[in-house]
């Protein structure tokens, strides 16, 4: 699977982003999606993930009540809905797939990677 991340910008503190992960290969409806965030200094931090079929997700403490992950399974795409975005939310996003059954937050257990794009919220 190949991941291409998309959509990271400028934004003002209390302002929203979107952000894309294109999927290449036949199996992207048989991986968990997830994103994750690595701000400077630091290590890479789970924010949310999607399952497929069922759709079912799972957030971050973070970010959960601000940030919505969907999927198009048609598009092979999925999609990061960032709103009320903080300065503390810069950093560079990657968004990942795991070929597992279940949900995991750990960066480790993830196997796929996108390049990252670079989300920085002004305040």
């Amino acid at each position: 699977v190949q991941l291409q991340a998309s959509g990271g910008g400028l934004v003002q503190a209390g302002g929203s982003l979107r952000l894309s992960c294109e999927a290449s290969g036949r199996t992207f409806r048989a991986y968990i999606m997830g994103w994750f965030r690595q701000a400077p200094g630091t290590e890479r931090d789970f924010l949310a993930a999607i399952a497929w079929p069922g759709g079912t997700t799972y957030y971050g403490n973070r970010v959960k009540g601000r940030f919505t992950i969907s999927r198009d399974g048609a598009k092979n795409t999925v999609y990061l809905q960032m709103n009320s975005l903080q300065p503390e939310d810069t950093g560079v996003y990657y968004c990942a797939a795991d070929p597992g059954t279940t949900i995991r937050t750990l960066t480790r257990s993830w196997e796929y990677w996108g390049q990252g794009t670079q989300v920085t919220v002004s305040s």
